[in-house]
């Protein structure tokens, strides 16, 4: 790998500035002068990959209400099927951050890839994943899941996760399922043709699926061991932030702020989806939503790779705080 450990130097600057953005209000610093006056970025102009569902929000209010401008900074997003893909496109460079769930992330931390997760930004609240069903499907229990098709966008992620722990409180494992691989957007539709027998579904594609073709729910697949679970957060590679701290810096001064906003004010989350979703207002308004957490919390992330080892997705233990800026990995 050609990722090295960034200086001490430079990440204590991210830690600093990442202390400053979790605070929220007048600590976030809004303005050029708290990023050096822009000309001080080590890079103005960065693309970021996003998927099309709620966790993403703030960084789709932040960039509407000019908070990356005011910090200098260019920010293009780029629509990504899953976190595991949007890695490799940072991996390649083709991405400066990306969106990712934090399964993907410790799994190519495992496989030797260096990332750093540099702002938190969605956490899975009851309902807001669900297994769901076509409207007049046969099975009615998880049990019926035997040897059945069940749509995940990406394989070997929180879907596969969450969905294994659900099968697992009823006697069955990921063998006894075959898991394929689609986009949110396209998953109601497989399920109507009968391409897929269940749906790993999210907001706000899951409600537009029981609006729009009758689908039912299954399971809540954020019960039991995966209730309350961090979902996912933005990741940079450990070269780029140790290469460009004040780049990465004003990038979470902005996105705090819209984190801030997603967090206290339901409405606007409404208003920014059906922008970069394929849902109408009523459904975003509709839709069960997840929580916006507003700081990263080494512990929280600790809970996931610890399930993760449980359900032999990595093979041995991983430090949540290898992840986190400040920290070498």
């Amino acid at each position: 790998m050609r990722f090295r450990l960034a200086s001490r130097a430079l990440i204590a600057g991210i830690v600093a500035t990442l202390a400053l953005g979790a605070c929220g209000g007048s600590d976030t610093g809004t303005g050029t002068d708290a990023a050096g006056g822009g000309g001080g970025l080590e890079k103005s102009k960065i693309t970021i990959g996003a998927l099309p569902i709620p966790d993403s929000a703030a960084l789709y209010i932040a960039d509407k209400r000019g908070f990356f401008q005011k910090e200098g900074l260019t920010v293009e997003i780029q629509a990504v099927q899953g976190g595991a893909q949007a890695q490799q496109s940072l991996m390649g460079g083709s991405l400066d951050f990306t969106q990712s769930n934090y399964v993907s992330t410790f799994l190519a931390v495992a496989a030797g890839n260096r990332m750093k997760i540099i702002a938190d930004l969605y956490q899975a609240t009851p309902n807001s994943f669900n297994l769901m069903v076509s409207k007049n499907s046969p099975i009615k229990s998880l049990t019926g899941l035997r040897g059945k098709k069940i749509a995940v966008n990406s394989l070997k992620n929180v879907g596969t996760l969450a969905v294994t722990s659900v099968l697992k409180t009823q006697g069955l494992s990921e063998k006894d399922v075959r898991f394929l691989e689609f986009p949110f957007p396209d998953m109601a539709g497989k399920l109507e043709q009968g391409a897929v027998d269940a749906a790993w579904m999210t907001e706000p594609h899951l409600t537009a699926a029981q609006k729009n073709i009758g689908a039912g729910k299954l399971a809540d697949t954020m019960a039991g061991s995966t209730a309350d679970l961090p979902i996912a957060g933005v990741v940079a590679t450990e070269a780029f932030a140790g290469k460009n701290p004040k780049t990465v810096a004003a990038f979470q001064r902005a996105l705090a702020q819209g984190q801030q906003i997603a967090a206290a004010d339901r409405k606007a989350v409404e208003e920014i989806l059906p922008t970069y979703t394929r849902i109408d207002a009523a459904t975003a308004a509709a839709i069960t939503l997840g929580t916006f957490p507003t700081r990263l919390d080494e512990s929280r992330l600790q809970r996931v790779a610890d399930l993760m080892l449980d359900q032999g997705y990595l093979k041995s233990r991983i430090e949540a705080k290898v992840v986190l800026p400040g920290t070498p990995g």
